[in-house]
C-alpha cells in the first residue's frame, strides 16, 4: 500500500486525486504523484479524449461501469479530483501496488 495516496470515502463512495500524462506510449497507473494517483493515458488532451479515456481506464481496472466514475473536478486540467461509486479506498490503492496497466 502506498500511504501518499489519499483516498476520500464515504457512502459508498471514493474520491481521489488523480494527475494526468496524456500522449504517453500505453495507458496505465504509473505510481504516485504527491498525494494523487499518477496516470499515463495514451488519449491526447483534446476534446476530452483524455477524460473520457481516464473514466474508462479506472472503469475497467475497478471493474466498474463507466458511468460509476466521474470526473467532479479539474475537467481541464493534468491535475482531477474522481468520484467512484461501488468501490472501497482499498481497491483504489491496490492500483497503485499492482502497476495496473491495460
Amino acid at each position: 500500500m502506498s500511504p501518499a495516496l489519499r483516498v476520500d470515502e464515504g457512502a459508498g463512495v471514493v474520491r481521489f486525486s488523480v494527475r494526468v500524462q496524456p500522449r504517453a506510449s500505453r495507458s496505465e497507473v504509473a505510481g504516485v504523484h504527491g498525494d494523487a494517483l499518477k496516470v499515463r493515458l495514451t488519449a491526447p488532451p483534446v476534446d476530452g479524449a483524455a477524460n473520457a479515456a481516464l473514466i474508462e481506464l479506472l472503469a475497467d481496472l475497478l471493474a466498474v461501469s463507466r458511468s460509476a466514475v466521474r470526473i467532479v473536478a479539474g475537467e481541464h486540467a493534468r491535475a482531477k479530483v474522481v468520484e467512484v461509486v461501488g468501490v472501497d479506498a482499498e481497491c483504489v490503492r491496490r492500483l497503485v501496488t499492482k502497476g495496473a496497466r491495460r
